[in-house]
C-alpha cells in the first residue's frame, strides 16, 4: 500500500483519483478547499480548508502532515478562466497564476521532506500551456499559468533528482468536469485511468516529461 496525497480532491479529476486509488487499496489523503458529500463518503482522510492560492493557509495546514511519508503527490487543484484580449483583468490573471502555477510549487516545497526515495510528484497541467500547440489564442490566464507550471515542473524534475523523486507533467485530455461545464470528450474515470498508467510508467529516466494522458509526448 502506498500513500497518495491529492489536491483539489473534492470533485472532478481529483475526486476520481481518490476513488481509483482507494479502489486499488492505497491510503489517500484528500486536500481541498471545501469537501463534497461524495468525497466525505469515501474512506480517504479529508483535510479541507486547503487553499493552494494562499501561502499562509498552506503554512498553517500542511505541517499537520509532517509525520506522513508520501509515495505519490498529485498537484491537481486548478482553475480555468476565459479571458480575451478585450476582456481580462489583472485580478483574474493573477488568481490563475496563484492557483495553477504557484500553488503546486508551494505544496511540493512544503511536503518535500516527506517524499520517500522513489516517490513521484505529478503536476496536472494542460496542453494549453504549450507554446507550440497554441494555434487559437485566447485563454490568457490559463495558458500563461499552465506554461509557468510546466517550467516549474521541469525545474522540480532536476531539483528532486538527488532525492530520487520523479516528476511528470500530465495533460488529462478534454474531460467532462464542472470546469468545462461537462462538455469534454472523455469522462473523468477514463481520464484518470489513463493518467494512472502514465504515473505507473514514470521513473527517473523519463522524469520531467510532458505527457498527454493517452501516452503522447506533448511539445513545449
Amino acid at each position: 500500500m502506498t500513500t497518495v496525497v491529492i489536491t483539489g480532491a473534492n470533485r472532478g479529476i481529483g475526486l476520481e483519483f481518490v476513488k481509483q486509488y482507494l479502489a486499488k487499496g492505497h491510503k489517500v489523503i484528500a486536500l481541498c478547499r471545501n469537501t463534497s458529500d461524495e468525497l466525505s463518503q469515501t474512506s480517504a482522510k479529508v483535510i479541507d480548508k486547503v487553499d493552494v492560492s494562499n501561502p499562509e493557509c498552506l503554512e498553517k495546514i500542511l505541517p499537520s502532515l509532517s509525520d506522513l511519508k508520501i509515495d505519490l503527490l498529485i498537484n491537481n487543484a486548478g482553475v480555468l478562466g476565459n479571458e480575451t484580449l478585450d476582456d481580462m483583468s489583472a485580478a483574474t490573471l493573477e488568481y490563475q497564476f496563484r492557483v495553477n502555477a504557484m500553488g503546486p510549487v508551494m505544496v511540493t516545497q512544503m511536503l518535500k521532506k516527506q517524499l520517500l526515495k522513489g516517490a513521484k510528484v505529478i503536476m496536472i497541467t494542460s496542453r494549453m500551456g504549450s507554446v507550440t500547440d497554441n494555434t487559437s489564442g485566447g485563454y490568457y490566464g490559463y495558458r500563461m499559468s499552465k506554461a509557468a507550471l510546466n517550467i516549474a515542473g521541469m525545474s522540480l524534475a532536476h531539483d528532486l533528482k538527488e532525492q530520487e523523486v520523479a516528476v511528470a507533467l500530465l495533460h488529462p485530455g478534454y474531460v467532462q468536469t464542472e470546469m468545462v461545464n461537462n462538455t469534454g470528450d472523455i469522462s473523468a474515470a477514463v481520464a484518470v485511468e489513463r493518467l494512472m498508467m502514465r504515473i505507473d510508467g514514470l521513473n527517473m529516466s523519463n522524469t520531467g516529461t510532458f505527457w498527454h494522458s493517452n501516452g503522447e509526448i506533448l511539445p513545449w
